[in-house]
């Protein structure tokens, strides 16, 4: 979903703008929250722990972010971004609309997998961040369906809300397993609905 390793700083004097520098801790701090909260939890998770993982000064982290919470959205906004462009790359191509959902699902499961921290982020310590994160990814999942829909051809009223219903059993089968750390079962998840899109497709239970 997004790189685990951020780029770091060079040592000494450089060139880099003050813009290139923000730029810089910010992703170091949005990946070292990810991974704190891998550890201890939203709620268990201090500034200091984000800190000492990012390697970036206390002054530096409150000159971009005005708490914890604050750094959180932006690492959740930042995974949720990174998701929508490869699901948008899974998606070009040709083929039935089974098998574009199949090639963005698919795309969306090792996109969870290859970074279980961010993962872990954006499926269970959300609902611990409390109201703003929880709206935030309700707005997501709106967001998701409508792409959704476009993806397999499909409009209206009716269409919109079956995705967002499977775009949201989605999200409650994938859950279990990122917060067990549990990739194999995450993976597996996809033939399962992958199949039971088609039906649904071939039943006209998707059709406007």
């Amino acid at each position: 979903m997004v790189q685990s390793s951020p780029r770091r700083l060079p040592r000494g004097r450089h060139a880099l703008s003050r813009g290139e520098v923000e730029r810089v801790h910010r992703d170091r701090l949005c990946v070292a929250m990810a991974a704190a909260m891998t550890e201890k939890g939203y709620v268990g998770t201090s500034v200091e722990d984000v800190l000492r993982r990012a390697r970036v000064s206390r002054q530096s982290f409150y000159g971009l972010f005005s708490s914890k919470l604050d750094c959180f959205m932006a690492a959740f906004d930042q995974a949720s971004a990174l998701l929508r462009r490869q699901l948008e790359g899974a998606a070009e191509g040709g083929g039935d609309p089974v098998t574009r959902f199949e090639r963005a699902f698919t795309a969306y499961l090792e996109a969870l997998a290859s970074e279980p921290g961010y993962a872990r982020l954006f499926l269970v310590e959300v609902y611990a961040a409390g109201p703003e994160a929880i709206q935030r990814r309700s707005e997501i999942q709106h967001d998701l369906a409508g792409a959704l829909a476009g993806l397999m051809g499909l409009s209206g009223e009716a269409a919109q809300f079956a995705c967002q219903i499977v775009v949201s059993a989605v999200g409650a089968m994938v859950t279990p397993a990122v917060a067990a750390g549990d990739m194999e079962a995450l993976r597996a998840v996809g033939p399962p609905v992958v199949e039971h899109v088609r039906l649904l497709l071939r039943s006209g239970a998707l059709d406007a």
